[in-house]
């Protein structure tokens, strides 16, 4: 993680989520084409950013006008793609390297979750991509 460059915007939403909700987030990612902005929490810290009812959440989709997703940081690869795809149930993980020497993570999640796991538009596994890139050093997740 040493090597994560956060925009000026990016610092303004951390301190501005911190402020609002007393959670502490580890990271912050804005996406204009998707218009959201995710949060990385420090882990024991969601209930703080999430709030009672979703209030907090709610309060800074309100300040900020766009989309707001929270995920539990985790130290290992394996814990952190299971809070990235929450709440599809992972039943399976497996990380391989290619014969070029890309990390390939494989996810097996419930049959029914999987729809979940993926998002709408693939929205929720370009999250997975973005972030186990970001932490891990993993190239590409495959959600099965």
């Amino acid at each position: 993680m040493s090597n994560i460059k956060l925009t000026a915007d990016e610092m303004r939403y951390i301190a501005l989520l911190e402020t609002l909700t007393g959670a502490v987030a580890k990271d912050c990612i804005y996406e204009p084409k998707e218009n959201r902005i995710i949060f990385v929490i420090r882990p024991g810290d969601m209930g703080l950013a999430i709030g009672k009812n979703g209030i907090n959440v709610e309060k800074a989709k309100k300040f900020l006008g766009k989309k707001i997703e929270f995920v539990e940081y985790a130290e290992d690869p394996e814990n952190f793609i299971k809070n990235i795809v929450s709440p599809a149930k992972v039943r399976a993980i497996k990380i391989t390297k290619d014969p070029s020497g890309n990390k390939l993570m494989q996810v097996t999640v419930d049959p029914k979750d999987k729809g979940i796991a993926i998002g709408k538009n693939g929205r929720n596994i370009v999250k997975a991509k973005l972030l186990m890139k970001r932490y891990f050093d993993i190239d590409n997740v495959v959600i099965l």
